[in-house]
């Protein structure tokens, strides 16, 4: 059996793979040729990040690694070449050592068991799960009104105490934020609410997103292992763009509710296009104090787990 990188036409074959391999499992969505393109033909792609696994000049497996995120796939493998998986993950993370990766996740719906069973096999272990939740329009006046807290909106000064309320959130460097923050091809940096204690500095900061080209909440699996865009905790990830998207971080966890309802009540004022059925948010299961805010005052679709290994 030979292992190597990737190569023109794989896009093909590896929906082809996965599609075999994944029938069985609950919620399968199959992979189309175009989907598997659309990710090898964008900017930052590495072919040497890809592995494929060949019997006899055919694509039996493959698996992938996501350097920029640090996350990894299973390796999927056609049903009679099973034995392709060890070497194909062998691979994976020899190439993610290489790099410098000292770390590296997967994430994959909570119930498609025999999946996080192989990582578990494989000293994963959970670290965290992200739960998403969504609010109707209908019931947000019952739930929030304007605050009389003042709003304002994000300044490239502010990256440090930013930083610092995120620490153990937001999966970016201060060093990258304010690229992210201010330069994000999917939202203006207008989007960024801050609320400011009397020094001046940030004590939260909030997002909403509004957009008709971005998916309706209700209508996205929501055992999916989508991230959302904008969601804190999502940073540097592949995201999924969904229209009303809500989301905040607090300093001082006492603090939650207070700036939560008035960063949630600034945002869903300044959705005013028209486009946004439902609220969506996402949250990291280990921000008790954000979990708690959303689990008050929004409904949870699902969840799905996120699992790390050291290397």
């Amino acid at each position: 059996m030979k292992i190597r990188t990737f190569q023109p036409g794989d896009d093909v074959v590896q929906a082809a793979v996965f599609n075999a391999a994944a029938l069985a499992l609950p919620g399968f969505k199959p992979a189309t040729s175009g989907d598997v393109r659309k990710r090898v033909s964008a900017r930052q792609f590495d072919p040497t990040s890809r592995f494929y696994a060949e019997e006899n000049g055919q694509v039996v497996g493959y698996c992938v690694l996501e350097p920029e995120q640090n996350r990894v796939s299973l390796p999927w493998c056609k049903k009679g070449y099973e034995s392709a998986a060890e070497p194909l993950f062998d691979a994976v993370l020899q190439s993610a050592r290489a790099r410098g990766l000292t770390t590296v996740f997967a994430a994959y719906r909570r119930d498609w068991q025999p999946v996080l069973q192989f990582f578990a096999d494989h000293g994963f272990a959970l670290t965290r799960e992200m739960i998403n939740y969504c609010a109707d329009l209908a019931d947000l006046p019952t739930l929030v009104s304007r605050s009389s807290l003042p709003v304002f909106r994000l300044q490239p000064s502010d990256i440090p105490a930013i930083a610092a309320i995120g620490r153990g959130i937001i999966r970016l460097p201060e060093s990258k934020l304010e690229k992210y923050f201010f330069t994000n091809p999917y939202f203006p940096a207008e989007a960024i609410l801050v609320l400011r204690a009397a020094n001046g500095l940030p004590k939260a900061i909030g997002i909403g997103l509004e957009s008709s080209t971005y998916a309706d909440v209700k209508k996205i699996d929501p055992l999916a292992p989508c991230f959302r865009l904008g969601a804190f905790g999502t940073e540097g990830l592949n995201t999924k763009r969904v229209n009303g998207l809500f989301s905040f971080l607090v300093a001082d966890p006492m603090e939650t509710m207070t700036a939560g309802l008035a960063l949630l009540a600034e945002a869903s004022q300044e959705m005013t296009e028209g486009t946004v059925n439902a609220l969506a948010a996402q949250c990291p299961s280990d921000a008790p104090h954000l979990v708690g805010f959303y689990n008050r005052y929004f409904k949870e679709q699902g969840r799905f787990p996120v699992l790390e290994r050291s290397l």
